[in-house]
């Protein structure tokens, strides 16, 4: 029997699995310039912020298989930097290591666009670590296209 992905609205009770998740989306950063207790300190602040209550329309999304947590998405309403519109983003996706490659995180991204679609949204934004070759290769067969590219050098 295929296990079916399940996608509901976050719960309070499911912040901690949410943060369980920081330190996998911290060690894909392989960021040189900065050290990993730093990147690791950041996403967990970042989740911190986006489990924070605002008054931007925003939602965070859980799925599960078999009533267990295996990901979660957060999306939020944003301003296109082109164009100005408002737009959806993604800033966090995250699918626990056993689930990856299962159809965990494409069904999260497919609820993520239905939910900015249902505001009005052309558009959905979303980051991805440059040295996250995997996560990028996923985004763009889901039809994701680099628009910017944001570069650093350390000095």
């Amino acid at each position: 029997m295929e296990n079916l992905i399940l996608v509901r609205d976050a719960q309070e009770h499911d912040h901690p699995f949410i943060l369980k998740l920081s330190p996998n989306l911290a060690e894909v950063a392989q960021l040189e310039w900065h050290t990993d207790d730093v990147v690791l300190k950041m996403q967990g602040d970042y989740i911190s912020e986006m489990l924070t209550e605002t008054s931007k329309p925003n939602a965070t999304f859980i799925a599960e298989i078999n009533n267990i947590q295996v990901g979660f998405i957060h999306v939020r309403m944003h301003k296109d930097e082109i164009s100005g519109e408002t737009c959806g983003t993604i800033p966090l996706l995250a699918v626990s290591p056993k689930s990856q490659g299962s159809g965990v995180g494409k069904v999260l991204i497919e609820y993520a666009e239905r939910w900015v679609k249902k505001l009005g949204c052309r558009l959905l934004h979303l980051e991805v670590f440059a040295n996250n070759n995997n996560a990028k290769g996923f985004y763009e067969n889901l039809g994701f296209k680099p628009e910017t590219i944001h570069m650093i050098k350390p000095i």
